[in-house]
């Protein structure tokens, strides 16, 4: 079954129907498997202002039972969607599967949540006054979602978004439009179950650049949360501060491992070979730099070579595949220009662009190692001093992720100290790819700075109020000013 076929068998099931002048193409053939109509950005802006009047109302816990009924949709969609994911994306399946248990996962976190949205009482330096602060719904939430996490990103946005009181409107990536189609249909069968949420609470609207260009702009979106290359952010970031909104960036990341002496160097190989492979490379918190002790490097590497060329890479549907197509063909054309032409291209399914992973061995960190090509290029670094490692993992323009393999409990707490990585996130024998819905997700740098899902990364979608109260019969004023009018 071509994936045409196949796209077309998942959207009759999902009962999705496939029309209009927006073109998904199949990274595993190249070939068109579906449509999509292009939405209206100014009609979307006021469904959700308008919901927003309604939904901040409703009692947090209550709006947690919406999403704790998405939930339950997507355990149901689950096998469908993956295999939806895996043909517009082009992910083998395993992957595919666990991004949307990552939707699953951050549901049954936002319910949590949706209980647990609190403030703090502060003591006040005046008697008989009580000081507290409260956070309140923000409003309106765009989420720009990526090809690469066609789904999980957006469910890490809008389940938190919507507990905290907001309306979501989603525009997803134009090389992955179907998967919205789908999440949607799922969305809907959960609010016709939930029975209250207001109209335009969630919105899907696509499009390509024009169309997030009007969202981003207009100034009935509260928070813009934008997730993909840097040069992306540096257009959306300053388009939304000059209206005072806010945003949430997930730019790209170039991320390193330290490999020290004392590492489990077979642990080390299996956690490199995912972070540099998996997604074909297409994952923000893909492995690109491997920073090696000079005393284990040529052992090191000369394992990873067998491994990179033993790894099976082919059709994302079948089950021995572990890397699949690059998304298109401009991905394919930016690894060759890296590689100097280079690359190691792999006969799969015709029309498609597949590669072998590139070990690549270089002196020093310049050039394109300081850039993310999103492609599946591992370059190795060697090094004598652990602080040279460190310097090596914090010189380059972005902050995302990193890690570090020893068995050493000085250099793993000085990697994750002040002085060490300078990343959102720091790992100790795991590989920088790949995060728990738990933690907060981001990076620094031209990484953006914002941060996703868990701990208090909820913050960024309500807004700070400070309360004072007086509860007594005089009127103190803050730091024991006097202005009272003479007896």
């Amino acid at each position: 079954m071509t994936p045409a076929d196949e796209t077309r068998e998942i959207l009759d099931l999902a009962g999705i129907e496939c029309a209009g002048k927006l073109v998904s193409y199949s990274p595993i053939d190249g070939k068109v498997i579906g449509r999509v109509t292009r939405g209206d950005p100014e009609q979307a802006c006021a469904r959700a202002a308008a919901a927003f009047e309604i939904w901040r109302n409703v009692p947090a816990p209550r709006r947690g039972e919406l999403v704790r009924l998405l939930g339950e949709r997507l355990r149901e969609a689950k096998p469908v969607l993956a295999k939806l994911i895996t043909l517009e994306s082009g992910k083998i399946i395993q992957e595919s599967l666990g991004e949307v248990q990552e939707m699953i996962d951050v549901c049954d976190f936002a319910v949590g949540l949706s209980r647990q949205l609190y403030g703090l009482t502060i003591a006040s330096e005046r008697p008989d006054h009580r000081m507290m602060e409260q956070w309140h719904p923000l409003g309106p939430v765009l989420v720009i979602s990526a090809f690469n996490f066609p789904v999980a990103v957006w469910a890490w946005n809008a389940a938190i978004a919507l507990v905290c009181g907001n309306p979501v409107i989603w525009k997803p990536s134009e090389k992955a439009p179907l998967c919205g189609e789908a999440v949607m249909t799922i969305v809907r069968r959960a609010m016709d179950r939930f029975g209250s949420a207001p109209e335009g609470l969630v919105q899907l609207v696509q499009g390509e650049r024009d169309v997030g260009e009007l969202l981003v702009d207009d100034p009935r979106i509260a928070l813009v949360s934008a997730t993909g290359s840097t040069a992306m952010g540096r257009d959306v970031g300053p388009r939304v501060a000059k209206r005072f909104g806010r945003v949430l960036l997930e730019l790209g990341g170039n991320n390193a491992m330290i490999v020290c002496p004392s590492a489990d160097l077979e642990l080390a190989a299996r956690a490199i070979l995912f972070s540099a492979a998996g997604t074909a490379g297409q994952r923000c918190t893909t492995l690109r730099r491997l920073i090696v002790h000079e005393s284990i490097a040529d052992q090191l590497v000369a394992r990873l070579r067998r491994l990179f060329a033993q790894v099976k890479v082919g059709d994302p549907r079948k089950s021995e595949t572990l890397i699949g197509p690059l998304i298109d063909e401009a991905s394919f054309k930016a690894m060759k220009k890296v590689l100097g032409g280079n690359i190691e291209q792999v006969e799969a399914v015709e029309g498609g662009f597949y590669v072998r992973p590139a070990i690549v061995e270089v002196g020093a960190q310049e050039g394109t190692v300081l850039k993310e090509t999103f492609a599946p290029i591992l370059y190795v670094l060697r090094y004598q001093e652990l602080d040279e490692a460190i310097a090596l993992n914090n010189s380059v323009p972005q902050g995302l992720s990193s890690s570090i393999f020893t068995l050493d409990l000085r250099e793993a707490e000085l990697f994750m100290s002040a002085r060490g990585s300078d990343c959102g996130i720091a790992n100790v024998n795991i590989g920088p790819s790949g995060a728990e819905i738990g933690g907060a997700f981001g990076g620094e740098k031209e990484t953006g700075g914002g941060r996703e899902s868990g701990s208090d990364a909820w913050r960024t979608y309500v807004r700070r109020q400070t309360n004072t109260v007086n509860y007594g019969t005089d009127l103190p004023l803050a730091q024991g000013i006097k202005f009272d009018l003479a007896p």
